[in-house]
């Protein structure tokens, strides 16, 4: 049964927009709260609220909030490529292969990282939501390469940490379009939602700080293999950033790229790989790395670039 609130907006929501507002005030996503403005759920002083409008200190909301969705389930399922690189007591790093997203969500019926493992018999940590199980980061369902899962409580409560304060080193490559000026830089964008399409992301003002640093590996005629480091971890913030740049990820079709290029090499998806990741292993403080190979399409992808000369 759905839940209706009213409040006055305080004043530190005066000026902002509806759907950033009632986010931070209710505790609820940003898409989440888009979804209840575009139902008209959301009223401010009687009147049916856009999620675009501002808010006014002061002013009444009236705000009809959905039924609590149901958990997702954890459905123990084996999954085809998905292969252990390392575990011991306290992790399993795993090389993700693509159409696998970390761990179930609504919306999504696929294979998952975390089913993966129940199927092959890990016990991993009970810690965060009973779907995500210990996760601690993600991968894009288009991106392959290295992730690792906590099997400890212990290993949980460290790794979160580490990705929070930034003490991972997480390592991409990354084939963009063209030829990025200069060759190896940083960019510096904040990242939030997209003003207009909810299932994107963009650089906006106001949006959270997001940092990429690049180098160039290998320029080819019509594109350029990056080596790319991450100092923060957005939702997709390599594809936005470079895509900002007129750079975007060859085959990620959702940020602007050229079809007619990832048709001719092959690909269906974005050319993005986690290459690398090293952390503390949580039992001892040592510092461990471990890195994937590219799979098969991004590596076919590259051939063909290669052949161009």
């Amino acid at each position: 049964m759905s839940e209706s609130r009213t409040l006055p907006v305080p004043d530190g929501l005066d000026g902002m927009r509806v759907d950033a507002g009632l986010s931070k005030l209710l505790g609820l996503s940003r898409t989440v709260v888009v979804a209840i403005t575009e139902s008209g759920g959301v009223l401010v002083d009687g009147r049916p609220a856009g999620k675009s409008d501002r808010l006014l200190a002061g002013s009444w909301l009236e705000v009809t909030l959905p039924e609590p969705e149901r958990p997702v389930e954890l459905k123990a399922v084996a999954v085809e490529g998905l292969e252990i690189i390392f575990q011991d007591d306290d992790v399993v790093v795993v090389d993700k292969p693509v159409g696998v997203a970390a761990h179930p969500s609504p919306g999504w019926s696929g294979p998952t990282v975390i089913g993966g493992l129940a199927a092959a018999g890990l016990r991993i940590s009970t810690s965060g939501a009973a779907e995500r199980q210990g996760v601690v980061h993600r991968l894009d369902v288009g991106t392959t390469g290295v992730m690792v899962v906590a099997k400890s409580e212990h290993a949980y409560t460290v790794l979160k940490r580490a990705f929070k304060e930034r003490t991972v080193e997480k390592r991409y490559h990354a084939l963009v379009q063209g030829h990025p000026d200069p060759s190896e830089g940083t960019i510096d964008a904040p990242i939030d939602r997209h003003p207009r399409h909810d299932y994107r992301w963009a650089v906006v003002a106001g949006g959270k700080p997001s940092i990429t640093h690049y180098s160039t590996i290998e320029a080819f005629r019509a594109a350029s293999l990056l080596d790319v480091k991450l100092e923060t971890g957005r939702t997709h913030q390599i594809r936005v950033h470079f895509s900002a740049l007129r750079h975007p990820c060859v085959g990620d079709l959702t940020y602007g790229s050229d079809p007619a290029l990832a048709k001719r090499l092959g690909l269906s998806r974005q050319w993005l790989h986690a290459r690398s990741l090293g952390f503390h292993h949580p039992a001892d403080g040592q510092w461990v790395e471990f890195f994937s190979e590219y799979p098969a399409d991004l590596a076919g992808a590259l051939d063909v670039l290669a052949a161009d000369y």
